[in-house]
């Protein structure tokens, strides 16, 4: 039996984040991963003999500065090269936007792109209000402290300061469809489609459903390189950046185990004493950290007799199956896309028409059906990083949203009709591709889950939908980060602020458990 202060469960960057943070102030912690490689989301795969692909995350548009220091993460994978967004209708050239989230706009009259970045301007300052919360630990409604009030009167001068008229559109804009208010600003359909898109993208919610405009909100509460709205891929992929967790958390004196599973949170009269791994080897400590999905700790590795019903009923509620597929293409040779030029292929495609077809490819996942139609997000990972195919050849990795995870007709069939769909829509944009592909994957949300060991293979661990955000994430009684039983603390993407690569909730449960230490 082997002793720590501290055992984090789950060697994501959230896990290794807060691992991290709680070994700096003197703690003996270990990292307990059930993969044989840790990273998490930012972990990839060979999908065909001399072909890799990246995991769920394409870009980063959220990694904390407070998160990059802590991990001491080397310049060139904390920023990089800034991407630009390129936006294909098939009808029209396209638009593409460049700087963070359109500084620059090409494609589109200079009346529509001054238009487009008034929208940009006011989404940005209203999401500045919501990132005053995220980047804090959410105040416990019935006490609240002087760090709080001070939060509440930053968000409150930040609007006095704008004027009341900007004010009083901040709360009219709060919960309103994306669509909606796309349409208030825009005439062109493709930055409607763009920002439709955007809003959804990883979330069960139409542009023309109620709230969807929080979507887009969260995206732009991330920053990259320093800017709000930015984007990028770190220099060597996505798993490089992972490999730097695991370095920065390894110099900090962490203990890292792979393919080691937990089986069981020990626990006795409300508090845990430590974990018994699926081997069957037992390791105490007085401090348990779950950085895996909130229905993985409460529903698989806690005893039920040590959280009450409705506690246990609430976590079970929890709306996490995901919605987004990848389509992970082997390439004899890079595509070319009608009108794109070569220096926008490194960034991000977003096949998108119309605000309709947006609406129309998400109405089909409310009956358990797939698009026939679908809208995606479309990268050429290799032009960046060569290592992921042979000299000569490329990968192509896809996001398509509106996939659901319970699939009417079933998985077997359902993936061959995804595939046939998405490689139509690749067609009629890169003339010819299909000739090109030696190999292609559909990653199914069930696929996800079974990969990640995320339920219902949704990479925010829960929906990020009014209900489940700030003192409600992932569930009341455990929306910062403390839980029902004493010494266990939430890590995950699942809990407070919310999915993406930014490290936050790591940083924000390790900085409150040190702070409960102290009080």
């Amino acid at each position: 039996m082997t002793s720590f202060d501290a055992i984090v469960i789950g060697g994501g960057h959230n896990g290794l984040t807060a691992a991290t943070a709680l070994s700096r102030s003197g703690r003996k912690v270990v990292v307990l991963e059930a993969h044989r490689e840790a990273g998490g989301a930012l972990r990839g795969d060979t999908f065909h003999p001399g072909f890799r692909a990246n995991g769920p995350a394409q870009t980063i548009n959220r990694l904390d500065p407070d998160v990059a220091k802590l991990m001491a993460l080397p310049a060139h994978l904390a920023g990089g090269r800034e991407l630009s967004t390129t936006v294909l209708s098939g009808s029209e050239a396209p638009v593409i936007l460049e700087g963070a989230y359109g500084d620059r706009i090409t494609g589109v009259s200079p009346e529509e792109a001054e238009r487009f970045r008034t929208l940009r301007d006011k989404l940005i300052f209203q999401a500045g209000i919501l990132r005053c919360f995220l980047k804090r630990t959410p105040p416990p409604l019935e006490k609240i402290g002087m760090g709080d009030l001070a939060t509440l009167g930053t968000a409150g001068l930040a609007l006095l300061f704008k004027g009341r008229e900007e004010g009083r559109d901040f709360l009219r804009m709060l919960l309103m469809n994306v669509a909606d208010v796309a349409d208030e600003y825009l005439t062109d359909d493709r930055l409607k489609a763009l920002v439709a898109f955007d809003a959804t993208l990883g979330i069960q919610l139409g542009p023309r459903s109620p709230t969807s405009l929080l979507g887009l909100y969260y995206r732009l509460t991330g920053e990259a390189n320093g800017r709000i709205g930015g984007q990028f891929v770190p220099e060597g992929g996505m798993a490089a950046l992972g490999e730097a967790f695991v370095a920065g958390a390894l110099k900090a004196g962490v203990t890292l185990r792979t393919g080691a599973a937990v089986g069981r949170i020990l626990a006795d009269r409300g508090a845990v004493s430590g974990v018994v791994l699926e081997s069957g080897e037992t390791l105490t400590a007085p401090i348990i950290v779950s950085a895996v999905h909130p229905k993985t700790t409460f529903v698989a590795l806690v005893d039920a007799a040590e959280i009450g019903t409705g506690f246990r009923r609430a976590i079970g509620n929890i709306r996490s199956n995901g919605n987004v597929a990848r389509l992970d293409l082997a390439l004899d040779a890079p595509p070319n896309f009608n009108g794109v030029p070569e220096d926008a292929l490194t960034g991000r495609l977003v096949i998108s028409r119309s605000m309709q077809h947006v609406e129309t490819a998400f109405n089909p996942s409310k009956y358990g059906e797939l698009p026939a139609d679908p809208v995606m997000e479309v990268m050429l990972p290799s032009l960046s990083q060569p290592a992921l195919a042979p000299s000569g050849a490329a990968t192509l990795s896809a996001l398509i949203p509106f996939v659901p995870y319970t699939l009417k007709e079933g998985w077997e069939s359902g993936r061959d009709q995804l595939r046939a769909s998405a490689l139509a829509v690749l067609e009629r944009h890169a003339p010819g591709i299909g000739r090109s592909v030696q190999a292609a994957r559909i990653v199914a949300p069930p696929d996800i889950e079974a990969a990640y060991r995320m339920p219902g293979g949704h990479w925010h661990h829960g929906e990020l939908q009014a209900d489940q955000l700030l003192v409600n994430r992932p569930v009341h009684a455990a929306s910062r980060f403390s839980t029902p039983i004493k010494g266990l603390f939430l890590a995950s993407a699942g809990s407070h602020p919310g999915g993406g690569i930014s490290g936050l909730p790591g940083l924000l449960a390790a900085r409150h458990i040190l702070a409960g230490e102290k009080r």
